[in-house]
């Protein structure tokens, strides 16, 4: 271990008949569970070195040939999901989730999602950039990020470039940077990661007509334009996407959530990342209210509800303390 947050694991030091195991647990630790099938047990060789950047992870895998499985079995108990953002910079890998395939090589990228059973695998020797986000987190920001998975995405030019680049500056800066900073840059890689994935044609084509998704993206934004007005409703909507209440009912059907339900949430993700914020000084009241919430004791309790700990207390244990409640 480099320090707190950063860790380091190899198998240089680990004796080959224990290898395998070692690496199941380490992958494990640092993802999720996952069976691994090797090519040579004994002869393996592996490292990982993992930079943690608030809420979110960046590690760096290099391994022989290896094939992962994430099986039913591996996430039924499993609350929290997350999505895992792959960078190959070495060797094609091949990835295939709900009936997609994709073979991905270096100068793309591709996302995994942990609660959908899933194949990953390497024929070669690889070296691998590994995002870890919350589902939660990444979903505040882009609708249905799930649709994503199977696809490559450029990871060598645009947006997309942008942050590849960001990625591989994190190691040469990270022991310089404060912990305030370190998850500043985590919802910074997050915001780039969105905006490479907004920037590809097929974000508005991926699972639906293009009509319907571009109306869904258009809704998508207005809302998170709007999420500290008191009079967001379907009508407001509706009339800011010049659409009728009656198709922006239709358009949300197949979303499983009402557009309350759907707004609602967005609240109090919004409410969340502010209260996680170490450079924001506004009280938990402060905060609902910003951000749509008209009464306090009932922001309270959907927040105890949603993340089960009261505003207060999930701000006490996010970042430091004295601050104003």
């Amino acid at each position: 271990m480099i320090n707190a947050a950063t860790k380091e694991f190899s198998t240089a030091l680990i004796e080959p008949e224990r290898r395998s195991r070692h690496w199941h647990d380490v992958i494990a630790s640092t993802y999720f569970p996952l069976d691994l099938e090797f090519r040579e047990p004994n002869q393996f060789t592996g490292e990982l070195k993992i930079w943690q950047l608030g809420d979110l992870s960046l590690s760096r895998l290099t391994s022989e040939a290896l094939r992962y499985q994430r099986l039913s079995r591996h996430f039924l108990n499993e609350r929290e999901e997350h999505f895992l953002v792959t960078v190959p910079a070495k060797s094609e890998i091949f990835f295939s989730q709900c009936g997609k395939d994709v073979r991905c090589n270096p100068g793309g990228f591709i996302i995994e999602r942990s609660h959908e059973p899933y194949e990953f695998s390497h024929a070669e020797a690889a070296d691998l950039w590994v995002l870890k986000i919350e589902a939660k987190a990444l979903g505040h920001q882009i609708r249905s990020p799930d649709r994503f998975c199977s696809m490559e995405f450029d990871a060598a030019n645009g947006a997309g470039g942008l942050f590849t680049d960001m990625l591989h500056l994190v190691p040469r800066r990270f022991s310089t940077m404060s912990q305030e900073s370190r998850t500043v840059l985590g919802r910074q890689l997050i915001d780039m990661l969105v905006l490479s994935l907004k920037s590809d044609e097929r974000t508005l084509t991926s699972g639906a007509s293009t009509v319907r998704a571009a109306h869904l993206t258009r809704i998508e934004s207005f809302v998170r334009k709007n999420l500290g007005r008191f009079d967001l409703d379907p009508e407001m909507v509706a009339r800011g996407c010049e659409i009728s209440t009656r198709y922006l009912h239709e358009l949300l059907r197949d979303t499983n959530q009402t557009l309350g339900q759907w707004i609602r949430e967005q609240r109090l993700e919004a409410c969340r990342e502010t209260l996680k914020d170490p450079t924001n000084r506004q009280t938990v009241a402060e905060i609902a209210y910003r951000w749509g919430f008209g009464d306090h004791a009932q922001f309270s309790r959907a927040f105890k509800s949603r993340f089960g700990l009261s505003p207060k207390e999930y701000r006490e244990r996010a970042g430091p303390p004295n601050r104003s409640r």
